[in-house]
């Protein structure tokens, strides 16, 4: 029969006033917020870029550079297992686009040279459940005496997609260092990531930070021939031809050794400060373990030697050295500003990016049209909550009411899990909101009309109750879970405002179980026991 246990129902009122608590703190302004115990989450919802304000950024990643970076390193890769590991004469190692040529001068040496450069084709990808993602290197043999390794696009696709990922946490590292609250960063299709910071309204420094890989290398300057000469005629083998920052916009040309003496891999730290002798911006890093006994070796062995300090394929320094350099520490000094060193240490902070990426999209929102949107929200919702209750109640009169009442408790527990879970609200998820209000009372529906319709056939009032709930949640149920199925969908392909959308949706439809079913029966419950009717209110 229509019972409702006293434990029961202390455990709904306890969870109601729960829900109170955790979303109470929306609305609380922060110093009574830091009266919270330590202990309770009190958190508020984030607002979403559309509310707040904010920078937009859809950046994608260089797939022409990142082929021609590629190349550059099979052509050194095959260089490298061939002829300095390898010990295989050639007479020569070219390159045409995607494919390296190395002419042997021992036939002989065929199997070995193939069996070298098959080192190189390894997966692009590694997966624990799919395995070896494809290779991007195809070996061959070419003749009689020539072996070739070529690039190949299923494996460069699989390796940007991969390094879009791999970009996901060091465009994070980047972000975080601004100072910004919840900033959202997701990937896009294979090669696009997605950066909101919602509160932030500098777009040039944001793209500043972003728009450069930081991929920092320290190789020695090559001295064996003058500049001129090898611009003139053909760098050395081994070495190439960079550009130098010499200051007001002026570049020089510099000849650098190809071979990396100490990676930016290997830093673990970097700050901005000021030379204690010019006072001109520098930025001071630390290595490694590592690093510092790789820079300390490199230093010990080259002194008087000039030393390259190459960012993102520019040289941006190229100091002498005076002396060993072992404490792991060193300062990078060049024509910088302030704000430039600054931004350089927050990108070597937060390490390179495997690829390069380029602006696609840009979109500021201003705080102004994020309070319109606000504004524009809350009146649709409240208009909505109001027609809602009115209709309820004219229509159901005494359980109208109490769907109402279920209905506010639905609204608390959506902002309540949203606090709880550092959701972000977005405009479609204030239209979620208000789409949930609706489905919630549309379960109270569904249920009244089925208790009409028992009583109607001659059943009595407290049984024609609990034939309601009994019949009518098979049907809830049903409805929910189409709804929730459309809904995880949702989240699961869509992104940004849409994913805003599907999280609020989602919890909409699982507050509603508990609000239209269990809240609404023991409201009814209780409202029978102390009035005993005999006839429905509607």
């Amino acid at each position: 029969m229509l019972y409702i246990s006293k434990w029961k129902t202390i455990g709904v009122i306890a969870l109601c006033l729960l829900g109170v608590l955790l979303a109470l703190p929306n609305v609380l302004p922060s110093h009574v917020r830091a009266q919270y115990p330590s202990w309770f989450p009190a958190r508020t919802i984030v607002l979403g870029l559309d509310l707040q304000g904010g920078v937009q950024l859809l950046l994608e990643g260089d797939a022409d550079k990142f082929r021609e970076e590629r190349r550059k390193q099979l052509l050194e890769d095959v260089r490298r297992v061939l002829v300095r590991d390898g010990r295989i004469g050639t007479t020569g190692i070219a390159q045409n686009g995607d494919v390296v040529r190395a002419t042997l001068r021992n036939p002989s040496d065929m199997q070995a040279a193939l069996e070298k450069l098959r080192t190189l084709a390894v997966p692009a990808t590694q997966s624990m459940f799919a395995g070896p993602g494809p290779v991007d290197v195809d070996v061959a043999q070419d003749g009689d005496n020539a072996v070739i390794a070529k690039l190949n696009d299923q494996g460069l696709a699989a390796r940007i997609r991969a390094a879009v990922g791999q970009s996901l946490e060091v465009v994070r590292k980047r972000v975080d260092i601004l100072g910004t609250t919840e900033p959202s960063i997701q990937q896009q299709g294979a090669d696009r990531i997605l950066v909101q910071v919602p509160g932030y309204n500098d777009p040039t420094r944001l793209k500043e930070i972003l728009g450069t890989t930081a991929k920092m290398e320290f190789r020695l300057v090559d001295q064996s021939v003058p500049v001129e000469q090898a611009l003139a005629g053909r760098p050395p083998e081994g070495s190439e031809i960079l550009q130098e920052d010499v200051g007001g916009g002026q570049t020089r040309p510099i000849l650098v050794e190809k071979r990396v003496m100490v990676s930016g891999a290997d830093l673990t730290g970097a700050t901005p400060g000021f030379d204690q002798r010019t006072r001109e911006p520098i930025v001071q890093f630390q290595f490694n373990n590592q690093g510092a006994r790789a820079f300390g070796q490199v230093t010990t062995a080259n002194v008087g030697k000039p030393f390259a300090i190459i960012l993102d394929g520019k040289v941006i320094s190229a100091p002498r050295i005076n002396e060993p350099i072992t404490g792991g520490q060193g300062q990078i000094s060049g024509n910088f500003s302030v704000e430039s060193a600054n931004n350089l240490s927050v990108q070597l902070r937060s390490g390179a990016l495997p690829i390069e990426f380029k602006i696609a999209e840009e979109r500021t929102v201003g705080p102004g049209l994020g309070q319109d949107s606000i504004d524009a929200g809350t009146k649709a919702t409240i208009y909505a909550a109001i027609f809602v209750v009115l209709f309820m109640f004219a229509t159901y009169g005494v359980f109208g009411f109490i769907a109402n009442l279920a209905l506010i408790i639905h609204v608390v527990f959506i902002f309540a899990l949203m606090s709880l879970l550092g959701a972000t609200l977005t405009l479609p998820g204030i239209a979620g909101i208000v789409l949930t209000i609706g489905t919630a009372v549309d379960s109270n529906v569904l249920i009244y009309e089925r208790i009409r319709e028992e009583f109607r056939s001659g059943r009595s009032m407290i049984s024609s109750i609990e034939g309601g709930f009994n019949h009518a949640f098979a049907v809830i149920i049903d409805s929910n879970s189409t709804m929730a199925i459309a809904a995880i969908i949702l989240f699961l392909l869509g992104s940004g405002p849409v994913k805003g959308f599907a999280v609020v949706f989602i919890l909409g439809i699982l507050t509603t179980v508990i609000t239209a079913v269990t809240m609404t029966r023991m409201m009814i419950a209780l409202w029978y026991r102390s009035t005993r009717p005999q006839t429905l209110p509607f």
